[in-house]
């Protein structure tokens, strides 16, 4: 005749009306009393510790429970808890062991849990700058919206004088245990608790402002640096300046990307400055003194007689500063003739007595092609 099973609440010592905190603080200082590492070799004391575990491994699942409640051991049999096995095997509150004697699941459990500490989003904003701005540095302010700390509450998402509660489906594990029996031992599956989404618990008392998030939206101003030389498309990074974190976990960094408005005058090429000049047919006969815009003003320049358009001057360290060091780029100078498009009857006449005058002498480029192309055609 098999032998009869003691009364699960006698085991634990506890009333058949004990709530799940009474019924898992007298599992807790039972397990720690009977646990075989601190009674080697003794049956008696890992007899007891497995008639401990089985007790709560029912009294401990709601649903368990209930059919224990109704119908005893019968209800329960076949589903409960299997045995310890010399620690051949692992019961429903082997974890709780861990708990109690290490602070913490062999498998991790709370690592697990959605309250461990999480680092908070990146953000993106796009800058739009001067080309000057862009070639000496500035400091600019912009308004950076993103969800920050509930001043009210501290970021605990409850009403100032209240906490979150540990929750009472998962008690505070963020997971719900399912055990099943098999042919071959028990299978143990864990899913995030539903009620409390894993966080171990639920927040009773809302705060009023952030309606219990832990969050609220506001812009903020943030200072930034715009380094000399930076360039268009560049990025600069913020560090800790993107959302905050979650439970403790570090915020984000924000990633302010550079837009450089084009200039009316000059163009870049890497560190360098280009400006196209305009000049007239005279000045590239003659020669000229110029004032040429430069990033820091204007400045007299001379161009030789005979300058053919498309030349290209190079003023050095007029142009762009590196990012990381003190050079600076140059300044080219691009020259293009202009040929006047609306003449006078006196300034036309004057230029075919200049043409008749100079003959294809003067006109060596000119000269040049087109013996070239009459050497190719007769060919």
């Amino acid at each position: 005749m098999p032998e009869q099973k003691r009364d699960y609440y006698e085991i634990l010592g506890v009333s058949r009306d004990a709530d799940e905190n009474e019924i898992k603080k007298a599992y807790r200082k039972l397990a720690k009393q009977y646990h075989p590492d601190l009674h080697p070799n003794d049956k008696e004391a890992e007899a007891k510790f497995k008639e401990i575990n089985e007790a709560y491994a029912v009294l401990s699942d709601p649903q368990k429970r209930k059919q224990y409640d109704m119908y005893g051991h019968s209800g329960v049999d076949g589903t409960g808890f299997e045995g310890f096995s010399g620690f051949g095997g692992f019961d429903f509150g082997f974890e709780d062991i861990f708990d109690t004697f290490f602070g913490g699941s062999p498998f991790g459990r709370t690592s697990h849990r959605r309250s461990a500490p999480k680092r908070g989003s990146d953000l993106k904003y796009t800058l739009e700058i001067s080309f000057t701005e862009a070639a000496f540095g500035t400091t600019k302010e912009i308004n950076v919206t993103r969800m920050q700390l509930c001043n009210v509450c501290g970021g605990s998402g409850s009403k100032p004088g209240t906490r979150p509660e540990t929750c009472r489906y998962c008690n505070g594990t963020g997971q719900i245990r399912h055990v099943h029996a098999t042919p071959f031992g028990q299978v143990v599956n864990m899913r995030t608790c539903e009620y409390c989404h894993g966080e171990g618990t639920v927040i009773t008392n809302p705060c009023s402002e952030c309606h219990g998030s832990g969050r609220v939206k506001k812009t903020s101003k943030i200072s930034i640096n715009i380094p000399a030389g930076i360039d268009n498309g560049q990025t600069i990074s913020l560090r800790g300046e993107g959302e905050p974190g979650f439970n403790g976990g570090p915020p984000g960094d924000l990633y302010v990307n550079i837009r450089v408005k084009p200039h009316p005058i000059f163009s870049r090429e890497g560190y360098d400055v280009i400006c196209e000049i305009p000049i007239t047919f005279t000045q590239a006969a003659l020669g000229a003194e110029l004032e040429i815009p430069t990033l820091e003003g204007t400045m007299k320049f001379t161009i030789p007689e005979g300058t053919q358009t498309g030349t290209v001057f190079r003023l050095k360290n007029k142009g762009i500063k590196h990012l990381r060091s003190n050079a600076r780029g140059d300044q080219l100078i691009k020259v293009h003739v202009e040929v006047p498009t609306k003449l006078s009857a006196k300034q036309k006449e004057l230029l075919k007595q200049f043409a008749e005058i100079s003959g294809d002498e003067v006109f060596q480029q000119r000269k040049s092609f087109f013996e070239k192309m009459k050497e190719y055609f007769n060919k």
